[in-house]
């Protein structure tokens, strides 16, 4: 099968579609997701045990994360890419409790609009749940270390968190579906390339969203920033 086949059977949406992975590959992906997940649950019950009040910001994340993620912009040969919306809770909330409310998006996205699917859930809970919190929040901390401002680290949190959901689809496409000449490493420098075209610009874009969403939640919800460890009142003034 040709990386365009694959590609076109991919469409309408990023998220790999149902019953798309061979049976052992979406087992394997399946079975790595777990974990993680497992220990989000744990976290994410944690943190409504400890403080109740992030409750509605928990929901928002949740729901920036659906909305940003279902939309479906075109991309080459048929297929469709979309941001992802997991930076903003990784940021705020960690990258484990991500892992969770970024599956239950997926699961929702498969079920309501035939977004991805249950049989590649794992598969794409790893790539946009999972990889994408984790690299995405490693950028915003290793620059909030080196003292760069808030927004900058927000900025360039969301976009790795993004274009990591990518990198690690096009391995999972790659690994499925090697090129019949160049194999794994073929098709993956194929997919990324392709998908390059509109997800860089894609990424860009959540970056900035991101920057504007935490603005606001600046100013309405200082509180649970500072709470949340994301500002200080000392840094507040700075951040701004």
């Amino acid at each position: 099968m040709s990386i365009h086949e694959v590609l076109e059977r991919v469409s309408p949406n990023m998220h790999i579609a149902e019953g798309y992975l061979p049976p052992v590959h979406a087992a394997a992906w399946s079975v790595a997701a777990a974990p993680f997940v497992v220990h989000g649950v744990r976290a994410l019950t944690r943190e409504v045990r400890a403080n109740p009040e992030s409750t509605l910001l928990l929901g928002a994340s949740g729901a920036f994360t659906f909305v940003l993620s279902a939309l479906k912009l075109p991309s080459v040969t048929g297929s469709c890419s979309h941001p992802t919306g997991t930076g903003l809770g990784a940021i705020l909330f960690r990258p484990p409790v991500m892992a969770v409310l970024g599956t239950i998006t997926l699961l929702f996205q498969a079920l309501l609009l035939a977004h991805g699917g249950l049989t590649t859930l794992g598969a794409n809970a790893f790539s946009m749940a999972i990889v994408g919190p984790w690299a995405g929040y490693g950028a915003y901390r290793l620059l909030r270390r080196c003292a760069a401002p808030l927004m900058v680290s927000v900025f360039f949190g969301a976009f790795v968190a993004d274009l990591s959901t990518y990198c690690v689809t096009s391995v999972q496409l790659a690994l499925a579906f090697p090129d019949p000449g160049s194999g794994v490493a073929g098709a993956l420098a194929k997919f990324g390339g392709i998908f390059a075209v509109t997800q860089v610009p894609l990424a860009v874009s959540e970056g900035l969203l991101t920057v504007l969403v935490m603005r606001l939640l600046m100013q309405s919800s200082k509180g649970d920033l500072a709470r949340l460890g994301v500002v200080s009142v000392r840094k507040e003034a700075v951040a701004r």
